[in-house]
């Protein structure tokens, strides 16, 4: 019987998304923002950042505009959505 192959691949590295992100508070957000603004970029939107060279996919021009704080977001919350239509 043949041995099993072990895995060279390094584990994936945790990355703290509060201190270089402004605005993210977790790592889903800083996907979900990166997705729509590379979404807006495939459309056709025009990019905040003088893309470089090496980085031209739009992935990379879109998480590269969030960590400098130049995508508008909102944090929709739906329990306080929920409180204020119940307090009307």
């Amino acid at each position: 019987m043949a041995a099993a192959k072990k895995s060279t691949r390094q584990p994936a590295k945790v990355v703290e998304v509060v201190e270089q992100w402004p605005g993210i508070d977790a790592q889903f957000r800083l996907i979900i923002v990166a997705a729509l603004r590379s979404k807006q970029l495939v459309r056709g939107a025009t990019a905040r950042i003088e893309p470089d060279l090496s980085r031209r996919k739009n992935t990379s021009i879109a998480l590269e505009e969030v960590k400098r704080g130049l995508v508008p977001f909102t944090i929709f919350d739906p329990d306080q959505e929920a409180d204020s239509v119940a307090a009307e």
